[in-house]
């Protein structure tokens, strides 16, 4: 497996979502704006937190992002405007390794 960057060049970003509408959406806005080069939505997903003092338990949907560490900040500011949480799930983790094809298509795809 070769890697076409350093690992910390890509991310995948995790954004969880209240609704499978929701999750769409988003998925669709950060590919359109090429803010991510795919987004896959999983779900859905039982998720439990503490959220004003109180363990709260709810169904969400996971949406998988793949882009580059350049484009974080923009990505995470786009989900931020769109999302229906006071405080969304927008957190990134490294790629730290892929073939060279795919890590050269998510810079591709993601390119201003």
């Amino acid at each position: 497996m070769g890697q076409a960057g350093t690992g910390a060049e890509y991310v995948e970003v995790r954004v969880t979502a209240g609704s499978r509408d929701e999750a769409d959406r988003l998925a669709a806005a950060v590919v359109t704006h090429r803010l991510a080069a795919c987004a896959q939505v999983v779900g859905p997903i039982t998720s439990t937190y503490r959220w004003n003092g109180a363990v709260e338990r709810s169904d969400e949907w996971l949406l998988l992002m793949k882009t580059t560490l350049e484009r974080f900040d923009d990505l995470a500011a786009h989900v931020r405007r769109l999302h229906s949480y006071d405080v969304p799930e927008i957190a990134a983790v490294p790629l730290t390794a892929g073939t060279d094809a795919y890590l050269r298509w998510i810079r591709e795809e993601t390119s201003r």
